[in-house]
């Protein structure tokens, strides 16, 4: 049973931190511009006062249990998307709720699919607030919600296993509370950093920020119409690269290295899966674009670029892939599906998933030979629980299953084999930019509504990875009461 009083004290409190953070955009917004100051006064109004209606005369929750957990996550996301949407709406950004909506929800699930046709004429307040988006759910609502209500105790562990990307959440301290905040101490920091080092770079202090929050969600949306091409800046590329991949990491290893504990990324399977994959990939590009661009320093500078980008599923965009050979954009397709570590920030199925199920094929091609042998499966040294190997077999399978049947109905839409096949896992890997018709140099405006509202969902999905959403389909969820 489901309490309620629970559910309606979490979302105040998430209402309540939305509406704070949406005063946040004032700072850029032109004095003379007074509609745009009052679409975010007004919006966070709205979110300020719908927290404190649902938290009025209710106490904080003692513990959290498991369906409370993961019916919270899956309502913050789809009420942050709607409440992240207002500003759109009220500052005349879009004339329409659904695609306030899919942008929103792009935003806050760090897919980076937009709908907005020229970028460079949206109010500066309004991109801050875009980019914003992206950032706080970059390392994830929910681990800030946990990082700021330490009294639920161990209970916080359901609310960080229904969002945190990864086969599991690691705890780095023994304190769940502990353990977000650190999280986002070391998203700061490096968020930090790279504000710097693109303000060095020569980027001005808007552009840094807006494309620092970003990179390190690997969102990927820009506040040019040609993405970071428009930048036309070696330096800022480098930089760009660098975080990207930064990104694309298992944060947890990060905050090992800040206490000094050099070994551990070295000697991390994962992480060194994940080099290997961006370095071939790399190489296996720019071969493939070399007669595009005729020269070798420019093939591998896109080659490089793009690769990072779309592994990492950011979604940056310095080339228009769509016209490169067809080997590259195979390539790249595939890239989609990959993203980077567990407990990193971007999407899609993540390395250590992948890097299992190569594991799990060569044991069984080894049981064929050795009927009769039990054969551990290890990851750099460590055994993987057999119940994390059947989690992971079931991801796969879904995650295959909700691309096919995606793929169907964009298909059963009007689009042709290729986008659809391609949007679809953009969308579910949170990755933005496609093939086709919704390519790198093209946005979503001309889809129809309902395809809009598909792929709203279709990031969620992807964003959750699967099973926080699709838990609701089971007879016991659907059959479970709310108790006031």
């Amino acid at each position: 049973m489901m309490r309620f009083k629970v559910l309606a004290y979490l979302l105040g409190t998430l209402f309540l931190y939305l509406g704070i953070v949406m005063l946040l955009p004032l700072f850029w917004v032109n004095p003379a511009d007074k509609a745009v100051a009052f679409a975010f006064i007004w919006s966070a109004a709205i979110s300020i006062s719908a927290g404190l209606l649902l938290k009025w005369r209710r106490k904080p929750p003692d513990n959290i249990f498991i369906k409370e957990s993961f019916a919270f996550v899956a309502l913050a996301w789809i009420v942050s998307a709607m409440l992240g949407s207002l500003p759109y709406l009220f500052s005349g950004t879009f004339g329409s709720f659904t695609n306030a909506f899919f942008e929103s929800m792009s935003g806050f699930t760090t897919t980076g699919a937009t709908v907005i046709e020229d970028i460079e004429v949206i109010p500066r307040a309004v991109l801050f607030w875009r980019s914003l988006t992206q950032w706080l759910g970059g390392m994830g609502i929910i681990v800030l919600f946990v990082a700021m209500l330490p009294r639920l105790g161990v209970r916080n562990i359901y609310l960080l296993k229904a969002e945190v990307p990864g086969p599991g959440p690691e705890r780095i301290v023994p304190r769940i509370a502990e353990t977000a905040k650190r999280l986002w101490m070391v998203y700061l920091a490096i968020s930090a950093a790279e504000f710097i080092f693109l303000l060095l770079s020569g980027l001005s202090v808007f552009d840094s920020l807006t494309h620092t929050f970003t990179t390190m969600p690997t969102g990927g949306f820009s506040t040019y119409n040609e993405s970071i091409a428009a930048l036309n800046n070696v330096r800022a590329e480098a930089v760009i690269i660098v975080f990207m991949l930064l990104a694309g990491g298992n944060f947890t290893l990060y905050y090992n290295l800040w206490l000094g504990k050099w070994r551990t990324i070295l000697k991390d399977a994962e992480f060194r899966f994940y080099l290997l994959v961006v370095v071939i990939s790399m190489i296996a590009a720019t071969i493939a674009v070399l007669p595009h661009y005729g020269v070798f320093t420019d093939a591998a500078r896109n080659a490089a670029f793009q690769v990072v980008s779309i592994v990492t599923t950011t979604g940056y965009v310095t080339s228009d892939y769509d016209i490169w050979p067809p080997m590259a954009r195979i390539l790249i397709f595939f890239l989609m599906f990959l993203g980077g570590s567990g407990g990193s920030t971007g999407g899609a199925m993540k390395q250590i998933r992948i890097l299992i199920l190569i594991k799990y094929a060569i044991r069984e091609l080894n049981k064929l030979l050795h009927p009769s042998a039990v054969i551990p499966l290890r990851v750099g040294g460590k055994i993987i629980p057999e119940g994390m190997v059947q989690n992971i077999l079931g991801f796969s399978l879904l995650y295959a299953f909700i691309f096919l049947i995606s793929s169907i109905v964009m298909g059963a839409m009007g689009m042709d084999y290729v986008s659809a096949l391609s949007v679809s896992a953009s969308c579910l890997g949170n990755v933005g930019p496609a093939l086709g018709v919704l390519g790198p140099l093209h946005t979503y405006a001309d889809l129809p509504a309902t395809a809009k509202i598909f792929l709203s969902l279709i990031m969620l999905l992807g964003r959750l990875e699967i099973y926080t959403i699709m838990v609701f389909l089971l007879p016991e969820a659907r059959s479970t009461r709310l108790s006031m």
